[in-house]
């Protein structure tokens, strides 16, 4: 078990949230706290891959321009399933 001290505003806001919700302050905690961790991994990740192409950037020189990649993306929102650019020097 792990406890987390709250100001009383902290506390007050959160048991008014909870009784509107019709859930318990430390589901909501529970909660919060769980999507706090998924996006805290997921930057971290994101973190790691930047790290990794930029070592592969500095290693090979290998790369795709922002207008390609500009052009990848937007077919990639237009719904089509399409492959990233190709790197090159």
């Amino acid at each position: 078990m792990t406890a987390v001290e709250l100001d009383p505003d902290r506390r007050a806001r959160l048991l008014r949230l909870a009784e509107a919700r019709h859930r318990t302050p430390a589901g909501l905690m529970q909660e919060a706290i769980a999507q706090f961790i998924c996006r805290e991994e997921a930057l971290e990740r994101l973190r790691d891959d930047a790290e990794a192409a930029w070592r592969d950037f500095r290693t090979d020189g290998l790369h795709s321009t922002a207008a390609e990649v500009d052009a990848w993306l937007a077919r990639l929102e237009a719904g089509e399933e399409v492959d990233p650019p190709a790197r090159h020097r």
